[in-house]
């Protein structure tokens, strides 16, 4: 496995150079303690934990795994010491609100400490990454008691939490779910039904488990207007807020996995189990989602995460790898072949690997921006643009940056060629490792219909608009920069052809509505692609600025500038070909008769 080291250098250009983070914090109500120095000093300490701490133990979690008993499931050697430690820093608490314990920084800030954990180790950051989608739930829908009770707990860590939507039938399909919720005559109700899939669904890191769950009350409306959103505690709170006496909920097996072994996939049994609603009846969706958006951001971290740690691995690799000589002539004349590094397609493949990493760095962070300003912005009407600007970049950030880092991913373990293919490399694991995170959460194909279907089409292309308006102020800003044209054109072109594409996939679906499914994934590719090559190209106007203005780091910002290049020449060309396949109709995927299907 390779050893992680945090890619500082790289994270400070993106939050001070190319989103002005100081600024942007300024710009926020209560934000005062994220000055420059504070904000430095963590994420220099986050570094220190991810690569001291949690690095060395990603092999142990993928090669012991989680085990199971009827007493409950232990994690892998390290684990519970490793949170215990993540606890005692103070990281649990960072972004949440200070009235129950937290420290009220920014969530852009908690991102970037995310990304470090998830990339150093993706298995065990997934316990506290769902224990602040739980926080984020309780926190915005929860009642003042339910705060005091839980939050705290889970602001501290001393309690971690889960989401529990799917069932043995329903996976994206939560209409169909059968769980029931029964009044109980003290005002909580009973929770009985099995949910499986539940990433830390049971684990010996922390004292109690708060389980965020899906029901139906008595009577309810059927499919997704009829579900409610419980509290479900491992443990019974005692009156003093300690965990209690336990609940009527277990853990009836973890699943054996493809890879993310370090985490407990649990089948999670609801036998009667005391919770309380949380939210209104009927509305448990809606307040779900509050978690699902959090996750779906976490999520799409680990497509940065998969491409980061493939690109370290494989860059070091190439670097001491003999075999062959240059096409051009040795490159290594004093040993037996030159480096690999040397051969044009390892040079493709590195190539691609940081053009994801740092493009969807450049992503999730300007998508953190968005989550700040929602939360804390200063009036009301940049709320709500930075609410639909991040409800727009969602499902793009979830969904492409998990393909793309699936692929990123690939290419680390083809650099190393056979060796990649073999254990003691880690290459093979982050293969494995990062599989999921394009099913979890939704898969690529229902992000695809949220984006096209719910955020472009139903809003009549306002939520495209929103983007595609400050791509246009860019590149109007920019036409005249003789530096900027290889990006500048092409980027404007894009752009224009966005808006084009999605009418005439609007124009079609009015009379098929099949044409926005058939469409859909290649729409969301493309998106991504053009998201893309607007941060790449700021991200080249940045390093040449500064160049320009003179600097010592003359490499590092040159290479922003190839890679900017690498990326226009190389990756972005990929979009002709979703173009042409999203408007190929629906009829070349419907036509075929099922029996025909046959074999």
């Amino acid at each position: 496995m390779p050893e992680y080291k945090a890619p500082l250098r790289d994270i400070k250009f993106v939050m001070n150079e190319l989103l002005n983070s100081e600024q942007h914090y300024a710009n926020l109500e209560g934000a005062e303690d994220a000055t420059p120095d504070m904000v430095d000093a963590i994420i220099q300490e986050g570094a220190k934990f991810c690569e001291q701490v949690l690095s060395p133990l990603n092999p142990v979690g993928d090669r012991e795994g989680c085990t199971w008993s009827e007493d409950g499931v232990k994690t892998p050697t390290g684990f519970k010491e490793a949170y215990q430690q993540y606890v005692e820093g103070g990281w649990p608490s960072m972004t949440a609100d200070p009235t129950y314990g937290g420290q009220g920084l920014p969530h852009s800030i908690g991102l970037v400490i995310s990304e470090m954990v998830g990339t150093a180790n993706w298995s065990w950051g997934m316990y506290p990454g769902l224990s602040h989608g739980a926080t984020n739930t309780i926190e915005a829908h929860g009642t003042e008691e339910q705060k005091q009770v839980y939050l705290t707990k889970l602001i501290s860590g001393e309690w971690t939490g889960t989401m529990c939507l799917t069932e043995p039938h329903c996976g994206s399909d939560l209409g169909t779910l059968r769980t029931k919720a029964e009044p109980n005559p003290d005002g909580s109700y009973s929770i009985t039904g099995t949910k499986i899939f539940i990433s830390a669904g049971e684990h010996d890191m922390a004292e109690n488990i708060v389980h965020i769950v899906l029901a139906r009350l008595p009577g309810a409306p059927e499919g997704t207007k009829g579900i409610s959103l419980f509290i479900v505690p491992k443990r019974l709170p005692n009156e003093d807020g300690s965990a209690g006496e336990r609940n009527a909920v277990s853990c009836g097996s973890i699943e054996h996995k493809m890879g993310i072994h370090g985490n407990a996939t649990c089948v999670m049994n609801f036998d009667g189990a005391k919770g309380w609603l949380i939210g209104p009846e009927n509305k448990g969706l809606n307040c779900m989602f509050t978690f699902m958006n959090t996750a779906r951001i976490g999520t799409a971290i680990q497509g940065l995460g998969s491409a980061e740690l493939a690109f370290q691995g494989s860059l070091a690799y190439a670097k001491e790898r003999l075999a062959m000589r240059s096409l051009s002539g040795p490159k290594n004349p004093e040993g037996p072949a030159d480096p690999i590094i040397v051969h044009p397609d390892v040079r493709r493949m590195l190539l691609t690997q940081k053009a994801v990493a740092e493009g969807a760095r450049a992503l999730i962070y300007l998508a953190g921006q968005q989550v700040d300003i929602v939360h804390a912005g200063k009036s009301e009407e940049e709320r709500k643009a930075a609410d639909a600007l991040l409800g727009f970049l969602t499902p793009i950030a979830k969904a492409f940056l998990t393909e793309i880092g699936y692929e990123a991913a690939n290419l680390g373990l083809q650099v190393f060629g056979g060796h990649g293919y073999i254990s003691e490399w880690g290459m093979e694991q982050n293969v494995r490792d990062a599989r999921i995170s394009m099913i979890y959460e939704g898969t690529t194909g229902i992000q695809a219909l949220d984006l096209l279907g719910r955020k472009v089409l139903m809003t009549q292309g306002e939520a495209l608009k929103l983007f595609t308006k400050q791509v246009h102020l860019f590149c109007k800003e920019n036409a005249d920069n003789a530096q900027l044209k290889e990006f500048i054109e092409p980027l404007a072109a894009i752009n224009k052809e966005w808006g084009e594409l999605t009418m005439k996939i609007g124009m079609t679906a009015m009379k098929n509505r099949e044409e926005v499914g058939a469409a859909s994934v290649d729409y969301l590719m493309y998106s991504g692609y053009a998201v893309f090559a607007y941060l790449w190209a700021r991200m080249a106007k940045v390093a040449l600025d500064k160049m320009a203005d003179g600097t010592t780091e003359e490499m590092f910002y040159n290479a922003k500038v190839q890679t900017a290049r690498f990326y226009f020449k190389r990756i972005l060309p990929r979009t002709k070909a979703h173009a042409e396949a999203m408007l190929a109709g629906a009829d070349t995927l419907l036509d075929m008769p099922e029996e025909a299907f046959a074999f």
